[in-house]
């Protein structure tokens, strides 16, 4: 019993390895995807997978057109009130 407990407890270090290495990558891309090789890098795999939407038609790997909506509440909320405003102001 005190065997298997001391084996499970005694061979966790690749848990601790696996978390720094996470947290240390999270790291790294976070101050890599501003660099100019970063910008390089992502606009590359952009241009991979839009060569993959054109080639084969994979439109699983196509972001929706209304994406932004999604991602930015508040702007979404603003252009909608002045689309509304803009409209109002045509009819009079």
């Amino acid at each position: 019993m005190w065997e298997m407990v001391d084996r499970m407890f005694g061979d966790t270090l690749w848990i601790y390895t696996a978390i720094a290495g996470a947290l240390i990558g999270a790291a790294f891309l976070a101050w890599f995807k501003e660099t100019r090789a970063g910008l390089w890098g992502y606009a590359k795999f952009d241009q991979t997978l839009d060569f993959l939407v054109n080639r084969w038609g994979w439109a699983w790997l196509q972001e929706p057109p209304d994406a932004w909506r999604k991602k930015y509440p508040k702007m979404t909320k603003k252009i909608d009130e002045l689309e509304a405003r803009i409209q109002r102001l045509e009819k009079q």
